[in-house]
């Protein structure tokens, strides 16, 4: 069963998937938009999941640190309220607190250039935020 991950910022979409046993999370690609045409990633999303025949949906959810919702944990929220709509399987939220940190020490471990580590990024979170939705499952 693939399963899609995803880390949603104002202007990128970083997607992952997993294999078909939902064992592995590999990152796919950072989708860009115009700056909160959340529509336009939506629609993206979609049409990844039709073409993965992807049977989930995991949306990272950002909190802060003391657990609490903040502005982007909402715009999170209205993402996969919206996305429910759109797709026809299961959407989850997943808490992603420090995800995009780790994946940055990460790629910096790996000695990637800088404009490297910018492309990439999102697509790393996003399958940091996967494995650890499949690993928990």
């Amino acid at each position: 069963m693939k399963t899609i991950g995803l880390d949603l910022g104002n202007a990128t979409l970083g997607i992952a998937i997993s294999d078909e046993i939902g064992f592995l999370a590999r990152p796919v690609e950072t989708f860009r938009f115009a700056n909160q045409n959340f529509e336009e990633a939506l629609k993206h999303v979609k049409d990844v999941a039709l073409k993965e025949n992807a049977k989930c949906i995991v949306l990272g959810m950002p909190k802060n640190m003391d657990g609490s919702v903040g502005e982007q944990g909402e715009i999170s929220i209205a993402f996969a309220e919206r996305l429910k709509e759109v797709v026809s399987i299961p959407v989850v939220l997943w808490d992603e607190r420090l995800t995009s940190k780790l994946a940055h020490n990460m790629m910096t471990q790996q000695s990637l250039k800088r404009k490297k580590r910018k492309e990439a990024i999102d697509a790393m979170a996003a399958t940091l935020i996967l494995q650890s939705y499949l690993d928990h499952r």
